[in-house]
C-alpha cells in the first residue's frame, strides 16, 4: 500500500469560499388573537398556496378560557416574506412576530469540501485495490473503504439537511381566540332568582335533617319537660 498516496487534498484545493452563494435559514414565529378562527384558519391556507408551500404541523385544542390553532408551515425562501406579509394582514397586534436568520455558509462550504474530499480519497482506494496482491491486503483496504463511506454519507445526509432548511424556510404559527365566561354575563334578575332557589334548598336540607334526628328531639323534649316539673315540685 505504500505506491499510493492516500492522504486527503487540501481543502483549498477542493473548493472555493467564493464560488458558493450564501446559504441562510430563515425562520419566522408569529403569535397574535383573532375573533374568527376558521376565517383566520382559511386566509394562512390561502396564502401558503399561493407561495407553494405546505403544512408541516397542524394543531388545535381548547383550555379554560381560549381556543387555538398552532400551525408549521415551509414555503420557499424566496417567498418567505411574502408570506409572512399576508399571514400579517388584519392582524391589529402581534403577541409576538420575530424573523431571525441563520448564516450557514461556512457549514456547507466545509462540509462539501470534506465530501469531495473523501470521495477522492475513496477513487485512491479503490485504485489500490485493483492492484491488491493478496486476500490481507484486500481486507485492509475493504476495511478503510467502509470507514470512509460512512463518512460521505454523513456528509451527504448533512448536506441535504442544509439545502432543505437553506431552500425551505419554517414559519410558526400561534394564533388564538378569547372565550367569554357565561357566568360573568348573568343579569341581576337571574342572580336573584338563583338565590331563592338556594335559600329553599337551605330551609329543604334543614327540615330534611331534622327528620332524620326526630327520635332525639322527642327525648331531649320530654327531658326539658321532666327537668321544669321537678324544678317547680322542689319550689314548694
Amino acid at each position: 500500500m505504500d505506491d499510493l498516496d492516500t492522504s486527503p487534498a487540501p481543502l483549498d484545493e477542493v473548493s472555493s469560499p467564493q464560488a458558493v452563494n450564501l446559504k441562510i435559514i430563515k425562520t419566522g414565529n408569529l403569535r397574535f388573537e383573532t375573533q374568527d378562527l376558521p376565517a383566520t384558519c382559511q386566509r394562512i391556507m390561502q396564502a401558503i398556496e399561493a407561495s407553494k408551500g405546505y403544512v408541516q404541523n397542524d394543531q388545535s385544542g381548547k383550555n379554560y378560557n381560549q381556543v387555538y390553532q398552532n400551525i408549521t408551515v415551509r414555503v420557499p425562501t424566496e417567498n418567505f416574506h411574502k408570506t409572512i406579509d399576508a399571514i400579517s394582514q388584519g392582524v391589529d397586534y402581534f403577541d409576538e412576530k420575530t424573523i431571525s436568520q441563520q448564516d450557514v455558509t461556512e457549514e456547507f462550504v466545509d462540509v462539501t469540501a470534506r465530501l469531495k474530499a473523501k470521495k477522492a480519497l475513496e477513487d485512491r482506494y479503490l485504485a489500490l485495490l485493483a492492484k491488491a496482491k493478496n486476500v490481507k491486503e484486500m481486507l485492509e483496504i475493504e476495511r478503510e473503504l467502509s470507514q470512509i463511506r460512512e463518512e460521505i454519507e454523513r456528509a451527504q445526509g448533512r448536506l441535504q439537511y442544509l439545502q432543505n432548511k437553506v431552500s425551505m424556510s419554517t414559519i410558526n404559527i400561534a394564533f388564538y381566540k378569547n372565550s367569554v365566561e357565561t357566568k360573568t354575563s348573568q343579569s341581576y334578575g337571574t342572580k336573584i332568582v338563583n338565590a331563592l332557589k338556594s335559600g329553599w334548598n337551605g330551609i329543604s336540607t334543614f327540615f330534611l335533617g331534622l327528620l332524620h334526628v326526630w327520635p332525639f328531639l322527642i327525648l331531649v323534649a320530654l327531658g326539658v319537660f321532666f327537668t321544669r316539673r321537678w324544678m317547680k315540685k322542689k319550689k314548694k
